[in-house]
């Protein structure tokens, strides 16, 4: 493997490594068919020891450092700065584009078994730091909005839900009126 080469060719290597595994899980993300980034999924779903996204906020004080960070939009991108309406659909599509920017990032986080693999232990260390520095933050405020998007649209739901049923509730109250 690589651990008898040259540090600088090593270097180059594994660069060229990084960016290949970078392009191919970002090919596979925008090529998978979106249902394989539903919220309901497994992978997606809450872990008890998250508290609905509580960890992030309380312990990883997320929200002070989460809009320093970049975000990708590529062409006729979704942009995850801001909601830009509440609608169920905007909503559902917000929280798919949550799942979809989590899993390339921890995809992204598997290329360190490679680097393990074909590098000496300490250059395996040094890369994989840098790898995880790179894409966990932004695996983590996928998982932490996705989090605050579902309670947004459990909120709507509920408010549509009653204004519906009082919709009902005035439109028999003004048949029986109209019938007497």
């Amino acid at each position: 493997m690589l651990r008898d080469q040259p540090f600088l060719d090593t270097l180059i290597i594994n660069i060229l490594i990084g960016a290949a595994w970078h392009y191919i899980t970002f090919f596979l993300c925008i090529s998978v068919d979106t249902s394989f980034f539903d919220a309901e999924k497994k992978l997606y779903l809450p872990h008890k020891w998250e508290r609905g996204g509580k960890f992030y906020s309380d312990v990883l004080k997320i929200n002070k450092w989460k809009d320093l960070l970049p975000q990708h939009i590529g062409k006729d991108g979704f942009s995850k700065d801001h909601i830009d309406d509440v609608s169920i659909e905007y909503l559902d599509e917000f929280i798919m584009e949550t799942c979809r920017g989590e899993w390339n990032h921890t995809m992204n986080c598997l290329l360190s078994v490679v680097l393990f693999i074909i590098n000496n232990l300490v250059m395996a260390f040094v890369l994989s730091f840098i790898v995880f520095l790179c894409n966990l933050p932004f695996a983590l405020i996928q998982r932490y909005n996705r989090f605050r998007l579902q309670k947004l649209r459990s909120t709507i739901l509920r408010k549509e839900e009653r204004a519906r049923k009082k919709a009902e509730m005035l439109a028999a109250e003004a048949v029986g009126t109209v019938s007497e």
